[in-house]
């Protein structure tokens, strides 16, 4: 896909976002991925396209599904009773040109978004994004179990931090599209920093009297 700017991608909709950098785990059961799978995990590098479902179910197909997603590139394969575990690594943004007729997986024409561009002058903004970000994790596991501990270590790369930043925040999955669209890496670092606000707020206010 590297160098081409548009291409055909098998694509897995699902019901969470995936994120540039960040890990993915997936338990494959139905017959179409199940097909999917073994048709590229004779490529190298084994990919597939994941974009948000925005209304509708997983399985079974019918839903509608946003038009940015990330490429998921297989690391990792393990044959398990009744389904199949894949562990993928989110790689570049994409943008979905046209949904193409299901064989038996779906797929799609998908164009690769440019890759945000850091500046060092955004080094302070990044670590106001990344405080926030642990508070919110933070503030979040007093109330239920969060996947990522406010303590998480993150890349040293300065672009994979924010993706990683913007993964890691519990956010909606709204929200989250919306930091997968962003255009620039100050507006995600930005937007990253107002959506955990409102998060906190939220987490923050008082329960109502009965």
């Amino acid at each position: 896909m590297t160098g081409d700017p548009v291409t055909t991608l098998p694509m897995f909709p699902l019901g969470s976002v995936l994120f540039p950098y960040m890990p993915l785990q997936l338990r494959v059961f139905e017959d179409r991925y199940l097909v999917m799978l073994s048709r590229i995990l004779h490529e190298e590098p084994a990919e597939f396209g994941v974009v948000l479902i925005e209304r509708g179910q997983e399985v079974g197909g019918g839903e509608r599904r946003f038009p940015v997603g990330t490429v998921a590139q297989v690391t990792e394969v393990e044959a398990a009773e009744g389904f199949v575990g894949v562990t993928a690594q989110g790689e570049r943004r994409i943008e979905v040109l046209d949904w193409l007729t299901e064989d038996p997986h779906p797929q799609a024409t998908v164009h690769e978004l440019e890759p945000l561009a850091w500046e060092d002058e955004m080094l302070p903004l990044r670590e106001q994004a990344e405080q926030a970000v642990r508070r919110a994790l933070a503030l979040a596991s007093e109330f239920a179990d969060q996947l990522w501990p406010s303590t998480v270590e993150l890349s040293h790369d300065p672009v994979a931090a924010a993706w990683q930043l913007a993964g890691i925040a519990p956010l909606g999955a709204l929200d989250q599209i919306s930091l997968l669209q962003s255009t620039t890496m100050e507006g995600l670092l930005t937007a990253l920093i107002e959506f955990t606000a409102s998060a906190v707020e939220s987490l923050s206010a008082p329960w109502p009297e009965d």
